[in-house]
């Protein structure tokens, strides 16, 4: 039954686009490469239009009664109705509720959208959380004296009037970094500045979804040799004349049958490689020029990415509980103890990345503008754990199909009036027919095997940081004091 969509022009809808809206919107003069020719129409393109299909649903969803509330908050002053994915929490309460966003667009991805369309307003919330230190001095190295404070109210304010998607880069281009530049090569810099703006050149890596999206949120992480001209933190349209955006190869199954990759067909969240060429950025929307003391926030900014990461990986591990149970099921192996403890170690993974989520926003606070947080600590210590374990997870899933992850066959073959009836008669399942068991097994071969699984592990390992930075910051952000003391009276041991 499809859900009724109310029109998108009501007076209580204003802020909200449905997903035609959004799919118009990305038909503007962007520049978008795929292989070797330039895109016309990215909703149109094979490679990119299937998974913009899927985030304009998302769009739909808002208007539809049984997400609206999940999806959507309303402004209690003026009765009008805004995304989520621009909410700013001052609670508990409201925190827990601005998860359900990310439950649902977990769900709706299946886990596989790293960056989907709430992950990159929650960077922007993260500068607006930090805003008091953001009322700075302006840099030696800015000509003009920029308000960076009041840039990300105007630039939150911007996201949650007009309903975009902004897709958040960070990574540098990979380079040679034996050489005198170390690795700078393409480093995104301000290369001039006027009274209106500033102009950028370089480049950035991994911009997921930046094609599928509205606009562009962009950053260096500061490092010791980066120079002042490298100090920015900034946004722009995709459209901006001086940006150029690349597509790595796709790795999903556009096109294919439903029934032969069910979550492949669907699409994906495409990654791009992004150069700026003399790219002008209006003043209004540059909320870093030239000042490293700023750059240093963008740890304490990421918590509340940190925390989607998280709660994704969650939702996650809960379809891979359901995936088990029903391998387990369809092959009637559910009384043989060893796939029992299987399934449980499955169990004891989600339920401890749950346990991390829940806790870490009851351990939460304020920042000094004002905005709840969930506790950095058990933040940063359940992402180490999600991807610690995530390849032996894959494996147990791999593991329970059997040879049926190997020996998947298309609907043609089901179909086929020649072999079709000795799919049938001899690859049954338990309760289940032989077409249903295959339909299963396509999508866990989808979830943990294909390219786009491929694609989806080694970015989790990326985008959640790779497991020897994260123990670092574990490291030197948890605060051990108390527990040396514990340990210094039980022990009998003076205090220096």
């Amino acid at each position: 039954m499809t859900a009724t969509i109310e029109p998108v022009d009501s007076t209580t809808q204003s802020h909200l686009r449905d997903g035609a809206q959004y799919k118009n919107d990305l038909r503007d003069s962007r520049s978008v490469w795929v292989a070797d020719h330039k895109v016309a129409d990215v909703t149109q393109e094979p490679t990119l239009g299937p998974g913009i299909d899927l985030m304009g649903t998302m769009f739909d969803d808002q208007f539809n009664p049984e997400y609206r509330d999940v999806l959507t908050l309303t402004d209690p002053e003026t009765g009008e109705r805004y995304s989520r994915s621009w909410q700013i929490p001052r609670t508990l309460a409201e925190l827990q509720d601005r998860r359900q966003l990310i439950e649902y667009t977990s769900f709706k991805t299946a886990g596989t959208f790293g960056r989907p369309p709430d992950l990159s307003p929650l960077i922007a919330l993260g500068m607006y959380s930090r805003s008091p230190l953001f009322k700075r001095s302006p840099a030696a190295f800015s000509k003009n004296n920029h308000d960076f404070a009041e840039n990300i109210a105007k630039y939150m304010k911007h996201g949650r009037d007009t309903n975009i998607i902004a897709a958040e880069v960070l990574a540098d281009p990979q380079n040679d970094r034996s050489g005198p530049s170390g690795g700078t090569a393409g480093l995104l810099r301000i290369v001039g500045q006027t009274d209106d703006g500033i102009v950028v050149s370089g480049a950035k890596s991994v911009g997921s979804i930046a094609a599928q999206a509205d606009e562009i949120l962009f950053t260096n992480l500061l490092r010791p040799d980066l120079p002042p001209e490298a100090c920015v933190w900034a946004a722009t349209r995709v459209d901006n004349p001086g940006v150029k955006l690349i597509c790595r190869e796709a790795v999903s199954s556009p096109g294919a049958d439903p029934f032969d990759h069910p979550l492949g067909y669907k699409g994906e969240e495409a990654d791009q490689f992004i150069v700026f060429d003399n790219a002008f950025i209006p003043n209004e929307r540059v909320f870093n020029v030239g000042d490293t003391e700023l750059l240093k926030l963008y740890g304490p900014c990421s918590q509340w990415g940190h925390w989607h990461v998280l709660t994704r990986m969650w939702v996650k591990a809960e379809i891979f509980v359901g995936v088990a149970q029903l391998i387990t099921e369809f092959l009637g192996t559910t009384k043989i103890p060893q796939v029992r403890n299987m399934v449980t170690e499955v169990i004891a993974y989600a339920q401890t990345l749950k346990a991390f989520v829940l806790t870490a926003e009851n351990q939460g606070y304020l920042t000094e503008g004002g905005v709840f947080g969930a506790d950095i600590n058990f933040l940063t210590a359940g992402r180490l754990h999600s991807i610690d374990h995530y390849p032996r997870i894959i494996h147990i899933l791999q593991e329970l199909c059997g040879q049926g992850l190997v020996m998947r066959f298309p609907r043609a073959a089901f179909d086929s009036d020649e072999v079709g009836e000795y799919l049938e008669q001899l690859l049954p399942g338990h309760g289940v027919t032989a077409r249903d068991k295959n339909r299963l097994m396509n999508f866990v071969w989808d979830l943990t095997a294909s390219s786009l699984a491929g694609r989806t592990a080694v970015f989790e390992n990326v985008n959640s940081t790779p497991a020897p930075f994260i123990r670092e910051r574990l490291y030197r952000e948890f605060d051990r004091d108390r527990m040396v003391g514990m340990a210094r009276d039980l022990a009998g041991l003076p205090y220096e």
